[in-house]
């Protein structure tokens, strides 16, 4: 029987999530058993976030390849060219 596919939320929504499975999770007033959910679940949050911040960094890396630039500046580097010491 195949699982339902959950809806993940934003990623901003998944960090506040993993955050407060954390916190239920480090007061140590659950069971083993809502403990392993709970980390589950985290897991797959963890996993969302990784996603969508490798799929924000493939548009920023096409957006500079449209750009025609190969590669960012360092923004030290861009700050040294703006205020030469």
């Amino acid at each position: 029987m195949m699982k339902k596919t959950a809806v993940l939320p934003s990623l901003e929504e998944s960090l506040s999530e993993i955050t407060q499975l954390i916190e239920k999770m480090e007061h140590g007033e659950l069971t083993l058993e809502q403990s392993l959910t709970h980390f589950e679940h985290g897991i797959t949050l963890v996993k969302h976030c990784q996603k969508v911040l490798e799929e924000a960094e493939q548009k920023v890396q096409v957006l500079i390849k449209n750009n025609n630039q190969e590669v960012l500046a360092d923004y030290h580097e861009d700050n040294a060219n703006e205020n030469p010491a």
